[in-house]
């Protein structure tokens, strides 16, 4: 009996908008994403020095640039090269029509969403509607989205997931027709070779400084490495990086998963690094804010809030750590003056005068806002007109947007929300370009 016979096979496919942002933004002035040197690049912080978030194949080669690594600084002074801001609001509105595209391929419950710019298609029931073969249908959707939408697409194929997604990453991105394919009976041609254990999905830096500390330094040792004692060392981690390396990939992309344990929260990256406490509150604050009104939004009051700080750059040098994070527990409330009560005061307990840069707010064991939990110590009709009150500038929010009413004090230096109610996914949402 075959090694893979009782494992699952299917015929998937992992795609990927090559470039996309800049990609988007070639197309939209009737450029070749390929061949126009071209970089997004985001709006400069305080030090007048925006982050390149993505580069044409052109730019990137031409100037070596790296997206969200090199900077303004780093762009060279060429005529050629076209700098744009991001567009995030048009990115999606592209995602969406891509994968509308691939409904004509696979059905909706065969088709996940994986990222902004990668979708998985399960075509084992429907590629032979398309082709005489997998490949011949992944170059009929390459050639759909270049008419229909101007981009260029990357495929891997595989038996499972897993072979689809290494397909894409080590060798659909280096060919020709941007299509890689790896299958049971090539897992040691095309696995075992890999030499980089970084340049495998799921395996980053510490992952692999760990197994290198076990004697395995590429997939071909991983694959051969005692599965007992990497379950020993790294717990089910190791399980799985050793199914990894034989190619093996059990995972039903039909079957979503059950989320366990709702949260709701939102974080920031600051604009610049904050060092004054007044600054740091102001913003966990409107975070806190926020996060009520998602709560609200939902019908959700919450019972658990969590708070993380992440330090600067040159603040986790010196402090030796990334940041500090803490929970609390507080009365069902979703209520904003509750919130953002206790994330200062678990702020104020756990802070000692470090620089931040980012701030993330998350409300956990959440339960529904059915009723209104009455304290003995305020008047009833003070709770009630405080609990009306948040759902008042909801509505006012909701009807004409939020900047129609903001808190005085979020004019105050190192206030972020008017500035954070224009973006879309952290970033600029654009407008149509002129």
């Amino acid at each position: 009996m075959d090694l893979y016979d009782n494992e699952p096979h299917g015929v998937y496919f992992l795609i990927d908008n090559k470039s996309f942002y800049a990609s988007c933004e070639a197309v939209e002035r009737g450029l070749n994403p390929l061949k126009v040197p071209l970089v997004v690049l985001s709006e400069a912080d305080n030090t007048g020095d925006g982050l390149v978030l993505a580069t044409s194949p052109e730019a990137k080669r031409l100037y070596h640039l790296q997206n969200n690594v090199s900077r303004k600084r780093d762009l060279p002074a060429d005529p050629r090269l076209i700098i744009v801001p991001p567009r995030m609001n048009h990115y999606i509105k592209m995602n969406l029509a891509i994968n509308q595209l691939f409904l004509n391929f696979t059905s909706e419950n065969d088709l996940v969403v994986y990222s902004i710019d990668e979708s998985i298609l399960n075509m084992t029931h429907s590629w032979h509607l398309f082709g005489a073969s997998p490949r011949q249908v992944a170059q009929r959707i390459q050639r759909t989205i270049r008419k229909k939408l101007g981009l260029y697409t990357t495929i891997g194929i595989g038996d499972n997931p897993l072979q689809a997604k290494i397909a894409l990453d080590i060798y659909a991105k280096h060919a020709q027709d941007l299509i890689g394919e790896i299958h049971y009976e090539t897992v040691q041609q095309k696995l075992w070779t890999i030499e980089n254990l970084t340049d495998v999905w799921s395996i980053a830096n510490r992952t692999a400084a760990h197994l290198e500390r076990l004697g395995i330094h590429n997939l071909n040792e991983l694959a051969h490495a005692n599965p007992y004692l990497l379950k020993q060392e790294m717990g089910i981690i190791g399980e799985q990086l050793f199914a990894l390396s034989w190619g093996i990939d059990r995972t039903n992309v039909n079957v979503r998963p059950k989320v366990k344990s709702a949260s709701i929260g939102n974080s920031q990256v600051l604009p610049r690094d904050y060092h004054l406490q007044s600054e740091i509150e102001l913003v966990i604050k409107e975070i806190g804010e926020q996060v009520a009104a998602r709560l609200r939004h939902h019908h959700k009051k919450t019972t658990g809030l969590s708070l993380t700080i992440g330090f600067s750059n040159a603040e986790q040098e010196n402090d030796g750590r990334h940041g500090f994070s803490g929970t609390t527990r507080i009365e069902s409330t979703n209520n904003d003056r509750d919130i953002t009560k206790a994330l200062i005061s678990l702020f104020q307990s756990l802070w000692d005068g470090q620089s931040i840069r980012n701030i993330a707010v998350y409300a956990f064991k959440l339960v529904t806002d059915n009723n209104l939990q009455l304290n003995l110590f305020i008047q009833p009709e003070q709770q009630l007109k405080n609990n009306q009150i948040g759902h008042v500038i909801d509505e006012i929010h909701d009807r004409f947007g939020f900047t129609s009413l903001v808190k005085a004090s979020s004019l105050l230096p190192g206030g972020t929300a008017i500035n954070r109610a224009s973006l879309t996914g952290g970033h600029n949402g654009g407008n149509a370009y002129e």
